[in-house]
């Protein structure tokens, strides 16, 4: 029996607050809030008489840490699940530790403004001394840690697939598969077709942002970085068939590196049709990728942002999306003195989503995860103070989990590698 407080009302959170009802034993009272207010309201009518949770709303800006604090005080939850914007990490979290509150998101902190000047002096610091230059990272949350600690609180840090599953895929593997761990290359397949010409199936801002952004790996001990969408190449998919994939960075990678220091080499890779690339690189051409602010006819733009409002909605592509995702880990190393590898993944069908959550598989391969990972945090399997990823937690009863609310694994011996 606990309460538990949702921030955000997007397709993402819209599964994981319908896998949350579908276990009312644990999640028996829900409030689900956002800046508006309506959208709350839509998705507690339409659960209502479906679930014994006991759904109620609330107006929040969970960019103002005041409000976020007073809706924190007047509702007492046990967790907030933070299914918002990575822009917000930082706000709740401050208000979580102010109000003695669990804590949880899906992506690590990375600011709306890249332009302001305090966060870039911190930023351009660490992209000298860590040697990598994406927007996003953790250290801006792990330096929450002692705080964390002190109060006797878990901060649960990128509880979705990719990051979140994958991590605990990671740790599965140390586990159960491989005395030693030599690479991991980490593999994010959509297979889906909704139709448009060029659509994002997560939130603009930031998937643009994260596509467009310098490449990075994770070799012998430092970051390499390299262009953009320069190193390509093609992966036969289960059930999706072959893909043309590109190397990112992706934060997973930064918190495997620290909880698995032994691994020679880290790497992640997304795939993307030719169509998504060409308007990208249009798009970005021309500035639209910008989020520094532009005159227009007397009033001030940000151009990603007017880019968003143009743009279909993410949490709307679910009945015209087709297909199916694939996304797992393949890892080589040693196991009993022999070589090995191994793939461990899982695939998602667009449909199938739809069908049962009215959403496509992007956003449930990411509900489904915070709503297992919440799980974990109030039934006690996963119990410690401080500030955590999800590779720092025993992995079997958090994959059993998704084996029972929608995301089974596969696995594979020997696989193909990654040319």
């Amino acid at each position: 029996m606990s309460r538990v407080l949702v921030i955000g009302c997007g397709g993402v959170a819209s599964v994981a607050i319908q896998k949350c009802c579908q276990a009312s034993d644990v999640f028996s009272e829900l409030c689900i809030a956002s800046r508006t207010k309506s959208k709350c309201d839509a998705l507690a009518d339409k659960l209502a008489g479906k679930t014994k949770t006991n759904i109620t709303t609330a107006r929040v800006d969970a960019d103002n840490v005041n409000e976020v604090i007073a809706l924190i005080r007047a509702y007492k939850p046990d967790l907030v699940m933070n299914i918002a914007l990575p822009y917000q990490d930082l706000t709740i979290m401050d208000a979580c530790l102010t109000c003695g509150v669990h804590y949880m998101d899906t992506a690590n902190y990375e600011p709306e403004d890249t332009d302001d000047p305090a966060w870039r002096a911190v930023y351009e610091k660490r992209c000298r001394e860590a040697g990598f230059s994406a927007y996003f990272d953790y250290s801006w949350q792990w330096a929450y840690r002692e705080r964390f600690e002190k109060a006797g609180l878990t901060a649960l840090l990128g509880c979705g697939f990719d990051p979140g599953v994958t991590q605990a895929y990671c740790a599965y593997a140390a586990k159960h598969e491989f005395d030693v761990i030599d690479t991991i290359d980490i593999l994010d397949c959509n297979g889906g077709d909704h139709g448009y010409p060029f659509a994002t199936n997560f939130n603009p801002e930031v998937n643009l942002r994260e596509v467009s952004a310098p490449a990075s790996y994770w070799e012998n001990g430092h970051w390499v970085e390299i262009p953009a969408m320069s190193f390509k190449s093609t992966y036969t998919f289960d059930e999706v068939g072959e893909k043309d994939i590109y190397l990112l960075h992706h934060e997973e990678i930064e918190s495997l590196a620290v909880h698995l220091p032994d691994v020679k080499r880290i790497r992640f890779f997304m795939t993307f049709g030719q169509s998504y690339l060409t308007h990208m690189r249009c798009l970005q051409n021309v500035g639209m990728l910008s989020t520094l602010p532009v005159e227009f006819e007397g009033h001030e733009i940000v151009p990603i942002k007017f880019l968003k409002a143009l743009l279909p909605d993410p949490s709307t592509l679910g009945p015209r999306t087709h297909g199916k995702t694939n996304i797992g880990c393949i890892f080589t190393g040693k196991k009993d003195g022999r070589d090995k590898s191994y793939y461990i993944y899982n695939v998602c069908d667009h449909q199938a989503c739809y069908r049962e959550v009215g959403s496509q598989a992007i956003s449930y391969t990411t509900g489904v995860p915070a709503m297992c990972g919440a799980l974990m945090l109030l039934t006690g399997k996963w119990n410690k103070s401080g500030v955590y990823t999800v590779e720092e937690f025993d992995p079997d009863p958090f994959l059993a989990a998704l084996e029972e609310y929608g995301l089974p694994r596969r696995e594979r011996r020997d696989p193909a590698p990654v040319e």
